[in-house]
């Protein structure tokens, strides 16, 4: 199950206006008690007709009279037959019910507003002035190109529209940006993984992608494998079936990964530039805990993804999804987004989300508390930390001289063998 059918059964109405707070139909709850209803139905039968079945199957044993014996041998030849079609049938009640299970969001937190979609999402807090230059900051689809380091027609040579090529210096950049982030992670107590970059389809299915996004994704048939949209999908692959020690909780995890995405780009929006593709890198942060430390532990990763904000000396701000903009896994979700001033816009660079009990219900995980008492699910909560390429068009647009040069951040220096200031191509 995905979400609790108890719940569910409980408290239909509670599902019914998450649904309609997400902008969802909430009709599904309807179809779902009622296959609910005539599930438990055919096993009451079916478990009734077996009992009946076990206990005539002792007093053909005992009968003694030839024609009553085969008169019960009978009957319950047609009790077989009735617990077959029962078996089947609950066969297709629960493939229909867990197909509509599978795509039913997560119950938003009390603490998500309510929004009818992303311009209603709340601006919590800023950090940092607006920066002013003494000259028109170039966006980085005219900055790339001019240092040499971006190249749009060689990527759409090799593979396609939304790829691009980095070269040189704007490669060992982003090779320097995942680098550090992920030193920077191990420093606040991740602990970095590397993962596979293709999946299995059960992996997907628990980490509550599949069958929702499946329009999304990359896959390769032949081997049934598929490309990870985020290292959120292997990472809680990781412990998918797993009972983890109460001990050994909380789990911190960060992973780099490229993804890929096959988002349908609607003309207009996010087109020009590299805002937005279908292959790009991200470093992912990863908590299992026990329930009562998930919303410590939601707060605890926003503050690590704002430092990486802050380290890098980018002017960001932090946004409270609303129930319309919410991710289909999430309860609760802060958006972190950066100044790029060439494009002069905010970019989202992190998604920090609670996910709850929602991913380990469907991917099988569970902890066994100190005191030996029952299983209970961990919750997870996942964030960027952060993604690419946005933090790069920040970092190229925010660090630019009016000479065409682009000022490396001082954190990023280790990694850029020498190169302090990348300098336009002569």
């Amino acid at each position: 199950m995905m979400l609790d059918i108890n719940v569910i059964r409980e408290q239909p109405d509670v599902v019914r206006k998450a649904l309609a707070d997400r902008q969802d139909d909430p009709k599904p709850v309807d179809q779902i008690l009622e296959l609910d209803r005539q599930r438990r139905q055919t096993i009451q039968e079916s478990e009734s007709l077996k009992a009946e079945r076990n206990s005539v199957s002792k007093e053909i044993g005992k009968a003694k009279d030839p024609a009553e014996r085969q008169a019960k041998i009978e009957a319950m030849r047609v009790v077989g037959e009735r617990i077959s079609q029962l078996d089947d049938a609950l066969r297709e009640l629960e493939d229909k019910l867990y197909s509509i299970l599978s795509v039913i969001p997560n119950i938003p937190d009390p603490r998500t507003p309510y929004g009818k979609d992303d311009s209603e999402n709340v601006v919590v807090r800023g950090v940092g002035e607006i920066p002013e230059f003494d000259f028109q900051p170039k966006a980085h689809w005219d900055l790339g190109p001019a240092l040499g380091i971006l190249d749009f027609e060689r990527g759409v040579k090799i593979t396609g529209s939304r790829f691009y090529v980095l070269s040189g210096a704007g490669a060992r950049l982003q090779r320097a940006l995942i680098a550090w982030m992920l030193d920077l992670h191990i420093r606040q107590g991740y602990t970095e993984q590397y993962t596979p970059f293709m999946v299995r389809q059960a992996t997907l299915f628990g980490a509550g992608q599949l069958p929702k996004f499946e329009d999304n994704l990359y896959h390769d048939v032949e081997d049934d494998l598929w490309m990870v949209p985020t290292a959120e999908v292997p990472l809680t692959g990781l412990h998918m079936d797993d009972v983890i020690e109460e001990a050994n909780l909380p789990l911190f995890y960060t992973a780099y990964t490229p993804c890929f995405r096959r988002e349908k780009i609607s003309a207009g929006r996010d087109v020009r530039g590299i805002k937005r593709g279908h292959q790009f890198d991200k470093v992912e942060m990863y908590i299992f805990c026990k329930p009562e430390e998930s919303e410590g532990m939601h707060e605890k990763m926003l503050a690590d993804a704002e430092q990486t904000c802050a380290e890098l000396g980018l002017t960001y701000r932090v946004k409270k999804l609303c129930t319309g903009d919410l991710g289909f896994n999430a309860r609760l979700t802060y958006d972190v987004e950066v100044w790029a001033p060439g494009v002069n816009e905010w970019l989202e660079v992190s998604s920090i989300s609670n996910v709850g009990d929602f991913q380990a219900r469907r991917a099988n995980i569970k902890y066994r508390p100190a005191d030996g008492g029952k299983l209970r699910l961990v919750h997870t909560l996942n964030g960027s930390g952060l993604g690419m390429p946005r933090t790069l068009i920040a970092v190229l647009e925010n660090y630019q001289q009016a000479n065409g040069s682009v000022v490396v951040p001082p954190v990023l220096r280790l990694w850029m063998g020498g190169i302090d200031v990348i300098q336009p191509k002569a």
